[in-house]
Order: C-alpha cells, then structure tokens, then sequence
C-alpha cells in the first residue's frame, strides 16, 4: 500500500507531461476499442517481401545474419504478412486547416491531428505498425513510435501542400488521408491511383466545419481565403446557397468514385460530430477484407 501510494505522484507527474492531444487520442481510441476486436488478421502466410534495416523493438531471433553480414548494419526478414501490417498515416497540415467558426468547434486540423493520433493507438493496440507519411521512419510499433507522433504533430508547422507527396511504399501496406480534400479532385485523382497502381490500399477521410457544409451565413459576408486566394465580398450569402452546397456535393461524389474505383475507402466527418463515430466507421473500412 505504502509503495502504491508512493507511485501515485510519479504517475501523475509523467501523465501530465503527456501532450493533451495524445491523452484525448488515447481516450478516444479506448472508446472505440471497446467495441471491436484486434486487427490481427491471417494474411499471405510466410512467404519471404523483403529484407529491412533492424530497430528498436525488434527481437534479436528476427535478424538475418545472413544478410547482415553482407554489410556493417543488421537487417530484418519481413513477411507479406508483416507488409501488410504497416499503415502510413497523413493529415493535411496546411493553412486552410487551422479554421473553424466558432470558439466552441476545434479547427479542422486539430480534429485531423486527434483522428491520426487515435487511429495510431488503435492500430498499436491491434499489433500493427504505423508511421507519419515523410516522416523518413519506418513503420514500428509500440508506445514509443505514438509519443513520437504526438510530438511531430504538436510541433508541426504548416505545411504549403494540401496533397501528400507520392512515396513508393512497400505492396501490401495501407495510408490513410485525413483532410478536408478539397484539392482539385484531378489531383486527387492522380495521387490515388498512382499509389492504388502500386498496389497500395487506402483510406480518405473528409474533415469539415460545419459551416463549410451547410453555409449557414446570411447577408453581407466577406470571405478570405488563409492560403492566399482572393477575398471574396458577397452582398447576400443566401443566394448562392444552392449553388455552393451543389458543388460541395458534387465534390463529394467525385472522392467517393475515386476511392471506390482504387478500391480504397471514403469517409466523411464533421468537426461539430463526436470523433469515436469517424474513427469507428475507419478502422471498420481498413478490417474490412479486400473486395467487401
């Protein structure tokens, strides 16, 4: 009991070194983990992918000395099956992320950044390896790699790309795009099917104020752009209306026929909507079997 409550402090002292962010990922991820099983699935069996550079957190027996002795550095054998373990994750960092229309509502990036970083912990929890896409680390596991990612995001600054740059990952893996995706959608277009042709799985989740999906101003309403478009002055919001939420949705349709001619995933979720419900509706999109 003494020793119990001697522990106490120092518990709390590392918990509230802990980035907020990464204390609520965690809560969210528990959530949903709740309700679903691990992701630990059968894959392609042992057939041999590829040699890589031994980390931290790999056991010893993993190694092949073999191939290690061809060089001065270890290296590990990896499996099909562990291929396809490894998720690359992305969020849009760019400035038109950090918007949102009321001090009630977090920005779009923040609710972006607490997707990643729970979808992290929950692919953690399932033994699966994850990475931040340009990050230059390889997939890991563990309590280390979601520190890691917690710290990269908190200390982020913007980025000018709305589009993650194309990686030539290893067949097998899956990435997941967090943003608003507003992007051209040929652009969007030419990402996606240039990682699918790679035979790379996918997953895209729109992120949106909820002002961005129903307009909701009226009258006199001047609107400037945050990654250096024109300001736009319209004398009355409300008869444009239409029009806009149109083309929001013909945005939409277009992601959603992209991702499901690639056979990848689309999801949507507003900032205003609890975060457990879109990381639920992923992480179901990404245990699916490939061609349900």
């Amino acid at each position: 009991m003494a020793d119990r409550a001697a522990l106490q402090p120092l518990a709390e002292q590392a918990a509230a070194r802990l980035p907020p962010l990464l204390v609520a990922a965690e809560r969210v991820a528990a959530t949903v983990a709740q309700g679903v099983h691990g992701r630990r699935r059968v894959g392609q069996g042992e057939t041999f992918w590829q040699f890589r550079q031994y980390q931290a957190g790999d056991a010893a027996s993993r190694i092949d000395w073999r191939e290690s002795a061809k060089t001065e550095r270890l290296y590990v054998r990896e499996t099909e099956w562990e291929a396809a373990q490894s998720v690359w994750l992305w969020r849009d960092a760019s400035a038109s992320m950090d918007w949102t229309s009321g001090p009630s509502l977090p920005t779009k990036r923040r609710r972006a950044d607490l997707l990643l970083l729970a979808l992290a912990a929950l692919l953690i929890r399932g033994g699966e390896r994850v990475t931040l896409m340009g990050s230059g680390q390889l997939p890991a596991n563990g309590r280390a790699v979601l520190t890691r990612l917690a710290a990269t995001t908190e200390r982020e600054g913007q980025a000018k790309a709305n589009l993650p740059a194309f990686e030539s990952l290893p067949r097998h893996g899956q990435i997941v795009m967090i943003g608003d995706l507003l992007a051209p959608l040929p652009e969007i277009h030419a990402l996606v099917s240039r990682f699918s042709g790679s035979g790379i799985r996918g997953h895209l989740v729109q992120v949106l104020d909820p002002a961005e999906e129903t307009l909701p101003f009226d009258g006199r309403v001047r609107f400037e752009g945050l990654e250096g478009e024109e300001a736009l002055l319209l004398s009355r919001v409300e008869t444009v209306r239409d029009e806009y939420l149109d083309r929001l949705q013909r945005h939409r349709d277009g992601l959603a026929a992209i991702a499901r001619a690639a056979g990848w995933s689309f999801g949507m979720h507003g900032t205003d909507r609890p975060p457990h419900t879109a990381l639920l509706a992923l992480y179901g999109a990404m245990t699916r079997p490939v061609g349900r």
